[in-house]
């Protein structure tokens, strides 16, 4: 029998119970379910990672939603378990969902929630910090102010890259890889090489628009360039960010070959997912190529590094941190949130879950929807579009 947890309750005399396997930034997203009649249950248990069983104990007998995060196994014993107590609804409060089992979702009835649409500038932004922290070494500098071995400027000290007139390469240039290219490129002034299935038209005519801006104003013009293969960018590029997607194709995506083909003092970033990079042959790499360095933000086997990642003065790493902004991470919390209220209520799926600025407007009610289901058509959902708004 699975030990109790520990729990936060809010409304407890509220008609449905929804369990939030941890507690989130903010209070509006258990204000939205408290004003729907719900119970909410947050565990505070003192715990990272919570195990299935700890789960399952939290669903107890009678549970009609869970809101779970992107460490947890949700796979067929939580779903069957689940769904014995009566529930429907299962959100991420995550954009990913590598660590949900959609198959055995659908097997019992289970809708998937997710939370596109609210992170793309946030991630954007953390991976264009750890290109700047990077090319200037800036976490190596602080090491080395705060162990106290400063004693005077020098020449050759923490001598770093100059961004303007380099080229960022982006790999996966949808909506978080273009955000970070219109970033490096205008507010570095760097010239673009990308590498997607698709054309980045929306980018390119931005990119375009810029150069012409700094040529009317007698300044060089940035250029960009779709490649036509990703080894085009790994070779071309100065800094290479990687915002791919992860699947069969995309599993060590960058490996000992592909990083042999990059600049001796590239800079590479993963703000994606982490077995997109064989982790093992970037610690050889960072090894024996003192002057290349890497920024990562997600680990092939986290929240675990590969042995000598962290000894490697070349390498920033950070603990997975890309939607760490308040507004972000709060704008999750809501949009899981109302992904199981809008399931419990018998609510449409929303038709554009990247469209998320109806439902996070805390000035007006959010639209009678769920905003990201990603099994809706699989278990025959209707999907909405409409601005019918949930009245508190």
């Amino acid at each position: 029998m699975a030990k109790p947890v520990s729990i936060e309750v809010w409304n407890p005399n509220g008609k449905y119970r929804v369990v939030s396997t941890k507690s989130m930034p903010g209070t509006r997203w258990i204000n939205l379910l408290v004003d729907q009649d719900c119970r909410v249950e947050i565990c505070t248990q003192k715990k990272t990672i919570l195990s299935v069983e700890d789960i399952i104990a939290l669903i107890g007998d009678k549970c009609d939603g869970v809101i779970g995060q992107l460490t947890e196994d949700w796979g067929e014993t939580l779903f069957s378990a689940l769904s014995k107590a009566g529930g429907r609804a299962f959100s991420n409060m995550a954009v990913g969902y590598n660590n949900v089992d959609v198959n055995a979702a659908n097997k019992y009835g289970v809708a998937v929630g997710n939370t596109p649409g609210v992170l793309t500038e946030t991630t954007a932004e953390l991976a264009a910090s750890l290109s700047v922290a990077a090319a200037r070494r800036i976490v190596e500098a602080d090491g080395f102010m705060r162990a106290g071995l400063y004693d005077g400027w020098l020449p050759h000290l923490f001598v770093g890259n100059l961004l303007k007139g380099q080229t960022v390469g982006v790999i996966g240039a949808g909506r978080i890889g273009s955000a970070y290219a219109r970033m490096m490129v205008e507010g570095f002034k760097m010239n673009l090489i990308y590498y997607d299935l698709y054309q980045a038209t929306r980018l390119e005519k931005f990119v375009k628009a810029y150069a012409q801006f700094l040529k009317a104003n007698g300044e060089q013009p940035v250029t960009w360039k779709r490649a036509a293969s990703m080894d085009e960018v790994l070779q071309e590029a100065d800094v290479i960010s990687l915002h791919p997607i992860l699947d069969k194709t995309t599993y060590h995506l960058v490996n000992k070959e592909r990083l042999a083909k990059m600049k001796k003092e590239a800079i590479l970033i993963n703000c994606s997912r982490g077995p997109v990079v064989d982790e093992v042959a970037l610690v050889e790499h960072l090894r024996e190529n003192p002057m290349f360095r890497v920024g990562l933000d997600v680990f092939e086997d986290e929240p675990y590094m590969k042995p000598g990642l962290a000894e490697m003065k070349n390498a920033i790493v950070v603990p997975h941190i890309a939607s760490a902004s308040k507004w972000t991470r709060e704008g999750m919390a809501t949009l899981a949130a109302l992904n199981v209220l809008g399931k419990i209520k018998g609510y449409p799926a929303w038709s554009d879950p990247n469209r998320v600025e109806p439902f996070l407007n805390e000035n007006t009610p959010p639209p009678v929807a769920c905003p990201s289901i990603v099994n809706a058509k699989a278990l025959g959902n209707i999907i909405s579009g409409t601005f019918t708004v949930i009245v508190c």
